[in-house]
C-alpha cells in the first residue's frame, strides 16, 4: 500500500501538468489568432494602391501597352478574407510588374522608364517577401505600399515627360546635330593595316 501512494501521486502530477500544458497551448494559440487578425485588419486597411492612371499619357498607354493595362488591373483588385489572399496577390503583382519589361513601347523604351520599372519591381518583391514571413511585420508592409505608390507615380510622370518632350518641334539643323552625336555612326578612329592592299 505504501508503494501505491507515491505512484498515485506521481500519476496525478503528470496528468495535472499535461492539463496545464494544454491550457497554456490553447491560450497561446488564441493570442496568435488575435495577433494575426490585427495584422490582417491593418494590412486590409492600408492596402490602397493608386491604380488609376494619373495623366493622359498613362491613360493612353493602357490601350497600346497590354502589360501596363494588366498590371493596373491587377493593382485595382483588392484581395479579401485572408492573409493568404494578400500573399497570392503580392506574388501576382510581382509577376505582372516583371512582365512590364517584355513589351515596352518604343517611345518608352528608355533607361529612365526601365529604371523606374526596376525600382517598382523591387518594391513589389519586398512586399511579397514580407507578406510571406511567418510573423508579418504589418507596419513595414504598409511602408512598402506607400513606396510602391510613389514609384508608380514616378513611372507615370516619366512617361508623361517623354510624351511632352516628343511634342516639342525640332529646330532647323537639330536633327543633323543629333545624328552627329550618335557614336554608332561615327567614323572609326583606327589606323589602316599596312599589310592590307590599298586601292589608289
Amino acid at each position: 500500500m505504501k508503494l501505491k501512494i507515491p505512484y498515485f501521486l506521481f500519476l496525478f502530477f503528470v496528468l495535472y501538468s499535461c492539463k496545464n500544458e494544454t491550457q497554456n497551448r490553447q491560450a497561446e494559440n488564441e493570442k496568435n489568432i488575435q495577433k494575426k487578425e490585427i495584422i490582417f485588419e491593418n494590412i486590409n486597411k492600408g492596402w490602397v494602391f493608386n491604380a488609376n492612371p494619373l495623366n493622359a499619357t498613362s491613360q493612353a498607354s493602357t490601350f497600346s501597352w497590354n502589360e501596363w493595362r494588366l498590371f493596373l488591373d491587377e493593382l485595382n483588385q483588392k484581395p479579401k478574407k485572408t492573409i493568404g489572399a494578400f500573399q497570392k496577390k503580392s506574388t501576382e503583382l510581382s509577376k505582372k510588374a516583371a512582365a512590364l519589361n517584355d513589351n515596352i513601347p518604343i517611345a518608352f523604351n528608355t533607361p529612365p522608364i526601365k529604371s523606374r520599372i526596376a525600382a517598382l519591381l523591387s518594391k513589389l518583391r519586398m512586399l511579397d517577401l514580407y507578406l510571406h514571413l511567418d510573423t508579418i511585420p504589418d507596419q513595414k508592409v504598409l511602408i512598402f505600399i506607400a513606396e510602391i505608390n510613389t514609384e508608380l507615380a514616378s513611372l507615370q510622370n516619366q512617361m508623361d515627360k517623354i510624351v511632352q518632350k516628343s511634342k516639342i518641334p525640332l529646330e532647323e539643323g537639330e536633327s543633323d546635330l543629333i545624328k552627329m552625336l550618335d557614336t554608332t555612326r561615327a567614323i572609326p578612329n583606327e589606323k589602316p593595316d599596312p599589310n592590307l592592299p590599298r586601292i589608289e
